[in-house]
């Protein structure tokens, strides 16, 4: 019975310890710039399905400005750009 009990304990403190890792590392995605690189090539406003704009803060310096493409991929666009203002603008004004 004892050994019953010991391995359901460890099963629910691995369960826990896995679960907390989880969430932690989502936090540690959210402390730091999600952009490595940009893009500032033009990309058609039809091809693109969602625009998503995150303000610099302590979390990163970078004003970063994420286009989710309508074939899924995710694309760090250049903020400074003449088009990805124009973009800005248009959200903004939304």
């Amino acid at each position: 019975m004892n050994g019953k009990v010991v391995a359901a304990l460890a099963l629910l403190l691995v369960s826990a310890a896995l679960s907390q890792g989880r969430a932690l590392a989502r936090m540690g995605t959210e402390l730091r710039c999600q952009c490595i690189a940009t893009h500032s090539r033009f990309i058609p406003p039809k091809s693109i399905q969602d625009v998503k704009l995150t303000q610099s803060g302590p979390h990163c310096k970078n004003v970063e400005v994420i286009a989710t493409l309508k074939d899924g991929k995710e694309v760090c666009l250049e903020p400074t750009a003449p088009w990805v203002q124009l973009i800005i603008k248009a959200i903004l004004a939304k």
